[in-house]
C-alpha cells in the first residue's frame, strides 16, 4: 500500500494510492487517526487497507499539493557517511559506529513541491537516499528484532548547503536550511518490501544519473542503524530515519555541479518510486 500526506482545501490530509487515484483517508479515519503518524502508531494500516478496499479513490494523485510524507515526525535522524565511495570521496575516515545528525520539519518539502535554494549560498547539493518509516517504537531495539519495527520506505533527497554543512564539524546548519529537503512521493508500507531485500537508489539531475547504489553496499545496514539510534533515544512510531548517501554528490565533482533553480532532481528506489522536485530561488 502506497501512503501519501497531502493539502486539501488548506487542510492537512492523507490517503492511499491505488493507480493515479487517491482516497482521502481523512473523513473515513480522521476521528481516530487525524494524520498519517497517528494512523502508524495506533497500528491502522490494516484500517487504511480495508478502507480502500471499500471505497473508490477520486482523488487525481497529479492534482495535489504533496506533503512530506510524515509532515510532522517527533525526530528525523539521518545517518551520514554509509557508503565507502562517499567516504572516499569525502576524504573522511570510516568510522566504527554510524555518523549521525538530524533534520527539522521546516527543512522539508513533499514530492513535487520546489526545493528552495537560499540566497546565502549557491552550494546547493543533492543526495539521494532511502528514508525509514519507524512503525513500531522502542528503546534498545536488537538488529535481530529491527524489521518490525519499520511501517514503510520513502525516497529523500537530503539537500545540503555545503559551505554552510563545512563551516564547522557540526553540518546542523548546513542540512536544515528551509525547505532544501525533499521526502516523497509516498510511503510503501513494509509488507510490500521484504526484510533485507536489495533495493536500488539513483539520482538524476536533469534526466543525467549523477549516483547510483544498492543497499546491499551500505557500511550499516538498515537494522543496524535503528539498533544503534534506538540505545541513545527512543523511537516512535513516525519517526524518520534517513540512511545515507552514496559517492556522486555534486561537491565532490570535477568541476562541482550544484543545483541551480529550473533544475528537476529526482529520486528513485526501485522498490518504491520516484520522488521529484524542482529548484526554485528563496527570495
Amino acid at each position: 500500500m502506497r501512503l501519501i500526506s497531502f493539502l486539501l482545501n488548506h487542510t492537512a490530509c492523507y490517503g492511499a494510492v491505488h493507480g493515479n487515484k487517491v482516497l482521502n483517508l481523512t473523513p473515513i479515519l480522521g476521528a481516530e487517526a487525524p494524520d498519517l503518524k497517528t494512523l502508524i502508531a495506533k497500528k491502522m494500516l490494516d484500517k487504511a487497507a480495508e478502507a480502500l478496499r471499500q471505497h473508490t479513490p477520486d482523488l487525481i494523485f497529479e492534482d495535489l499539493s504533496l506533503l512530506p510524507v510524515i509532515p510532522n515526525p517527533e525526530k528525523i535522524m539521518c545517518v551520514g557517511l554509509n557508503y565507502h565511495d562517499h567516504v572516499k570521496e569525502t576524504g573522511r575516515d570510516l568510522t566504527e559506529k554510524p555518523a549521525i545528525f538530524s533534520r527539522v520539519n521546516s527543512s522539508q518539502v513533499g514530492h513535487g513541491q520546489d526545493i528552495m535554494r537560499p540566497p546565502e549560498s549557491h552550494r546547493l547539493d543533492y543526495e539521494g537516499e532511502i528514508a525509514i518509516i519507524i512503525g513500531e517504537g522502542g528503546r534498545r531495539i536488537s538488529e535481530a528484532d529491527a524489521w518490525n519495527h519499520i511501517a514503510g520506505y520513502s525516497c529523500y533527497n537530503d539537500g545540503s548547503v555545503r559551505d554552510w554543512q563545512n563551516f564547522t564539524t557540526q553540518w546542523t546548519a548546513g542540512k536544515n536550511f528551509w525547505r532544501t529537503g525533499g521526502f516523497g512521493p509516498w510511503m510503501v508500507t513494509a509488507d510490500e518490501i521484504k526484510p533485507g531485500q536489495t533495493m536500488t537508489l539513483s539520482t538524476r539531475l536533469n534526466g543525467v544519473e549523477l549516483q547510483r547504489a544498492t543497499t546491499d553496499m551500505m557500511i550499516h545496514s538498515i537494522p543496524r542503524q535503528i539498533a544503534y539510534i534506538s540505545t541513545f533515544i527512543p523511537l516512535e512510531p513516525g519517526d524518520v530515519i534517513v540512511s545515507g548517501t552514496p559517492g556522486g554528490v555534486g561537491n565532490k565533482r570535477t568541476p562541482q555541479l550544484f543545483m541551480k533553480p529550473g533544475d528537476v532532481v529526482e529520486i528513485e528506489v526501485d522498490a518504491v518510486g520516484i520522488l521529484r522536485n524542482t529548484i526554485k530561488d528563496d527570495v
